[in-house]
């Protein structure tokens, strides 16, 4: 199942923004690009943590490589 995201990049006072406003994830580069990879970088550690959290709640397990339901 792909997850997919409305993202927004454009030029503030000094820096690109990149914003994800449904994840509330928000970063900049000196660049579009630069943005870019940080925004990337910022969703993956966001859902690593989300994912994390869920597990050590016992509300998700791990189960032939992917996030299931827990029992």
């Amino acid at each position: 199942m792909a997850m997919q995201f409305s993202v927004r990049v454009y030029k503030g006072e000094r820096y690109f923004v990149a914003r994800v406003p449904g994840l509330g994830i928000t970063t900049q580069g000196a660049t579009k690009d630069e943005a870019r990879r940080n925004l990337r970088e910022a969703i993956q550690t966001h859902l690593e943590a989300m994912a994390d959290y869920a597990m050590e709640h016992g509300k998700v397990a791990i189960e032939k490589g992917q996030l299931v339901p827990a029992e």
